[in-house]
């Protein structure tokens, strides 16, 4: 079995509410001072009432307890002033409240402030941890060993980022698929659920594609390596979930715009409060109840537990601001090949010609299809897997026209029109077929006609139909293919407008003018002539994984399976999401004026400054369950 021990993942980059090795460790500390300071904190509350004689003890047992928290409050806020951020507003809020009760001699409200607001910001980062921990525990999958044949059939165990494209190695039951790759021998059963959501595994023969993160369930496989390291699957999707978690939402892009000005407000605000009434509590109990934490937490809590519900069903969003957008489309622009239709060709008919067996027609068409490459040759292959192997001889293909062979003492042609011209066969007038077709002769006698087509995904219309229900009503099919081809898959689809033979600038013109004209589009595309649409759309979806580079570049969101009905999904956590930031937004903002009110009038108290330090706990704490009812989404049964 394969050592699956991994090396710690390493920091990820620092955003709210995911924390760097080194803010990990600052948290560890303020935790340990504020227990510390809570000890005090008690032993001096005990003096004080056992032995009230030993006020002055108690006293100075309360300082250093107000010492203890006083140095990572100050700190935090030094921070904030040389790396200025939304959150540090509040680190400057308690420390100015800090400062303001050690002038005043209050060493109770100076120790118990910050140790309140400390242990809400653990409860806070806690909280938020789990992101973090999930992209850390995807890129354990990437430290695991792997078995690497060698030329003279040893084997050799190394570590994955030892890995070459090129090299084979050996999969056996349990293992973790270490980087991308073709299986070239052996079958087995493969769970994808860490890559792609899906929760039933996947049958493999060689020819089969594997990813890495994937788990070999049963079976024996040799894999050749095809990507590794951050370009394989497992490495994309990691990158992904990074840059997502780092990206802010729009509506902390807009707070920070305006948290300078906030920040003035709030100063102005307490010392016009102490100015009016002389009273060192309200005006400290004003600066704790401006702390903005609810409000600074209401996007950001709210978007990460989206993407951890997006990425928990195979869906990647690079950012928050892409999940906002989906929110509010109104229109669908799909690209066709490998998109609304599964992307390989198929056998929809075989027609032989009078006194031919259609099995005899397709068993040859089958035998001699397997001698060629070319995608045509590749679908009409398969139908001879269950059958037994012809012998066939001397097998030429000719590019563009097809392939001959002889079996026993005839000619066995497979091909175009022109293939048997020059072989003088006459064949029977093709059928009008907007797919590929090929014809089969042997000796003089033509057998019959193969027609093949990209036919559309099964799950393609009820997907279409979901998209309908969410008022997604403008559906667009917009492809480089033939304009029959393009029709016949829409009129399958049902999608009202078509727009074929379009080339990539094309395509890009043609969302632009869906937006010039009031619509906000998706674009679902898989391709590298989906890149240029995929990037001006309002938000633009690449199909799996498997899909080009430049097409998951260009995307904002991608889809780790092909399964269009993941589109319904989209839409709807998008728009979810969207009611829960609006939701905690006002929790925020509302909660936060109703204390620094009750702050200001007087309301909260002589102990105004500790209470307002409560209930702001309060309201991010409520902040944060609400953001977390989002980790019970799910997709609708189907």
């Amino acid at each position: 079995m394969i050592d699956h021990t991994a090396v710690d993942a390493g920091p990820t980059a620092p955003s709210i509410g995911l924390l760097s090795r080194s803010e990990q460790i600052s948290l560890g500390l303020r935790l340990t001072l504020s227990l510390a300071a809570g000890g005090c904190l008690v032993l001096s509350a005990a003096l004080q009432f056992l032995a009230p004689s030993q006020h002055d003890v108690a006293q100075l047992v309360a300082g250093v307890a107000a010492l203890l928290v006083a140095v990572p409050a100050l700190s935090a806020a030094w921070q904030s002033l040389r790396y200025p951020d939304l959150h540090g507003i509040t680190d400057q809020l308690v420390a100015l409240a800090l400062i303001a009760a050690w002038v005043a001699g209050d060493l109770i409200t100076a120790a118990l402030l910050p140790l309140v607001m400390t242990i809400g910001h653990i409860l806070e980062e806690r909280s938020l941890l789990g992101s973090e921990e999930a992209i850390r525990a995807l890129s354990r999958l990437t430290q695991t060993k792997a078995r690497r044949l060698l030329p003279g059939g040893q084997v050799e165990e190394v570590a994955t980022r030892e890995l070459h494209v090129g090299d084979l190695i050996e999969l056996r039951a349990g293992d973790v698929i270490p980087a991308d790759g073709l299986v070239q021998a052996g079958a087995a059963s493969i769970d994808t659920a860490s890559i792609t959501g899906e929760s039933v595994p996947v049958e493999v023969q060689p020819g089969a594609e594997v990813f890495s993160g994937s788990i070999n369930v049963d079976g024996h496989l040799v894999v050749k390596v095809t990507r590794v390291g951050e370009k394989s699957t497992l490495g994309r999707v990691i990158t992904l979930l990074q840059e997502a978690e780092n990206a802010k939402p729009p509506v902390s892009r807009l707070l920070e715009r305006y948290a300078q000005r906030y920040m003035v407000l709030v100063l102005l605000l307490a010392a016009g409060i102490l100015f009016v009434t002389g009273s060192t509590m309200a005006a400290l109990a004003v600066l704790v109840a401006s702390c903005p934490c609810a409000l600074v937490l209401a996007a950001p809590a709210t978007a990460i537990c989206a993407i951890a519900v997006a990425s928990r069903h195979g869906i990647l969003v690079k950012g928050a601001a892409f999940l906002e957008n989906l929110a509010t489309v109104d229109a669908v622009v799909f690209d066709k090949t490998g998109t609304v239709t599964i992307g390989q060709l198929q056998i929809v008919d075989a027609r032989p010609e009078p006194g031919v067996d259609r099995e005899h027609l397709t068993r040859l068409a089958g035998n001699l299809a397997a001698a060629s490459n070319h995608p045509v040759s590749r679908a009409l292959a398969t139908l001879a897997k269950d059958s037994d192997p012809m012998v066939l001889e001397d097998v030429k293909e000719t590019r563009g026209l097809g392939v001959v062979a002889r079996l026993g003492q005839e000619t066995v042609a497979l091909g175009r029109v022109e293939l048997f011209d020059e072989l003088g066969v006459e064949p029977s007038t093709p059928p009008n077929h907007d797919g590929p077709i090929a014809g089969l002769a042997l000796g003089s006698k033509f057998l019959g006609w193969m027609l093949l087509a990209d036919e559309p995904r099964p799950e393609a219309r009820e997907a279409i139909a979901d998209l309908r229900q969410l008022g997604v009503q403008r559906q667009s099919l917009l492809t480089g293919d033939r304009v029959a081809v393009a029709r016949r898959i829409a009129d399958i689809l049902g999608l009202q407008s078509v727009r074929a033979e379009a080339l990539p600038a094309q395509k890009m013109t043609y969302v632009l003018d869906e937006i010039s004209t009031g619509y906000r589009p998706l674009v679902v595309g898989d391709g590298i002539n989906d890149s240029l649409a995929l990037k001006v759309g309002a938000v633009g979806i690449a199909m799996g994984a498997q899909g080009s580079d430049v097409a998951l570049a260009s995307a904002d969101l991608v889809l780790m399976t092909n399964d269009l009905r993941r589109l319904g999904t989209c839409i709807r956590l998008s728009r979810r999401c969207r009611r829960t930031i609006h939701t905690n937004v006002a929790v925020g903002l509302g909660w936060t004026v109703v204390i620094v009110v009750c702050a200001a009038t007087g309301v909260l108290g002589a102990s105004g400054a500790l209470v307002a330090a409560l209930l702001h706990n309060f309201s991010t704490l409520a902040v944060m369950a609400n953001a977390g009812r989002l980790l019970k989404f799910q997709e609708p049964l189907r």
